[in-house]
C-alpha cells in the first residue's frame, strides 16, 4: 500500500511539473515577444500604412487584411463542418461512408500547409478566376481548417445523450426538427471550441495566403473580396527574411508578432465569451 502511495505521488509531482513547464514555456515565449515588441505599439504604428519598403510607418493593412482573412475562412468551414459533422453523427453513423469520411478528414488534416496554398492556387485563383484575391484566400485557410472543424463538431454532437434524441422523436418532432431544436443547441457551445480553434490555426498561417491572397506591400485597403491584402503572418515573413535592413526592421517584425498575439487572443477570448454565455443560456433552461 505504502509503495502504491509513493508512485501515485511521484506520478503527480511529474505530471504537475510538466504542465507547469507548458505554462513556463508559454509565459516566456509570451513575455519575449513582449519585451521586444511592446516598445514599437503605438497608435500610428497601428492606424498608419506601411512606408520606405516597411522599414517605417504602421501595419495597418495588414491588420485589415488578416481580419478580413480570418472571417472569410470561418463563413466557408463552420457552416460547411457542421454539416459534414450533422450528417456524419446524426444520419450515416453507422454506414461505412462515415468511417470513410473520417478516415479522409484524418488524412486531410495532416496535409501540409504549403500543399493547400498550391491547391488554393491551382483552384481558386486559377481555375475559377479569382485571381490573388481575398475570396481565395479565405476558401483555402477555410479548406486548410475544414478538417478541424469537422472533428471538434463530432465530438460535440456525440457528447449529446440520446435521450434528447429519443425524447424529441417521442413528442412528435422529425428527425430535421430534432436536429435542429434540440441537438445543436444543446452542443453549440462545444462546436465554439472547433471555432475558437480554428481561429488559431488560420490566423497565423503564411504558406496557403502566400500563393492566394497576400501582397509584399500594399499601401492601401482593400475595396472588394477580389482584391490582394497584406497579411500579419506573411508581411512578418517579409521584413524578417528580405534584403531590407534587418537592424531596422527587427523592431517592426517583433511589433507585428505581438499585434498577431494580441488580435488572435482578442478573437478567441470573443469566442470564448459567445460559447460561456450560450452554456449559460443553456443551463437556465
Amino acid at each position: 500500500m505504502l509503495k502504491k502511495k509513493i508512485e501515485e505521488k511521484i506520478a503527480f509531482t511529474l505530471f504537475r511539473l510538466l504542465g507547469f513547464s507548458i505554462l513556463g514555456l508559454l509565459i516566456a515565449l509570451l513575455g519575449f515577444i513582449v519585451y521586444n515588441g511592446a516598445g514599437v505599439l503605438s497608435w500610428e504604428f497601428l492606424s498608419e500604412f506601411p512606408t520606405e519598403g516597411m522599414t517605417s510607418g504602421g501595419i495597418f493593412p495588414a491588420i485589415v487584411g488578416t481580419i478580413c482573412l480570418v472571417i472569410g475562412s470561418m463563413l466557408l468551414a463552420f457552416p460547411l463542418g457542421t454539416m459534414s459533422a450533422i450528417y456524419m453523427v446524426e444520419y450515416a453513423h453507422k454506414a461505412k461512408v462515415a468511417g470513410f469520411i473520417r478516415i479522409m478528414t484524418n488524412n486531410l488534416a495532416s496535409v501540409p500547409s504549403i500543399v493547400f496554398g498550391l491547391f488554393g492556387m491551382a483552384l481558386f485563383v486559377n481555375t475559377l478566376g479569382f485571381g490573388d484575391s481575398i475570396l481565395a484566400g479565405s476558401c483555402t485557410l477555410g479548406i486548410l481548417s475544414l478538417p478541424l472543424v469537422i472533428r471538434t463538431t463530432e465530438e460535440a454532437l456525440k457528447a449529446i445523450p440520446d435521450s434528447y434524441r429519443t425524447g424529441s422523436l417521442a413528442l412528435g418532432a422529425t428527425k430535421f426538427q430534432t436536429i435542429r431544436r434540440v441537438i445543436l443547441p444543446a452542443a453549440l457551445p462545444d462546436i465554439m471550441t472547433g471555432l475558437i480553434l480554428a481561429i488559431g490555426r488560420v490566423s497565423g498561417e503564411t504558406a496557403p495566403i502566400l500563393f492566394t491572397a497576400a501582397a509584399y506591400f500594399l499601401p492601401h485597403l482593400p475595396t472588394s473580396v477580389f482584391d490582394q491584402v497584406m497579411a500579419l503572418p506573411y508581411h512578418l515573413y517579409v521584413i524578417a527574411t528580405t534584403g531590407v535592413d534587418l537592424e531596422a526592421s527587427r523592431p517592426i517584425a517583433y511589433g507585428t508578432a505581438l499585434v498577431l498575439i494580441i488580435i488572435v487572443l482578442l478573437m478567441n477570448c470573443s469566442a470564448m465569451l459567445l460559447r460561456n454565455y450560450l452554456a449559460r443560456k443553456r443551463g437556465n433552461r
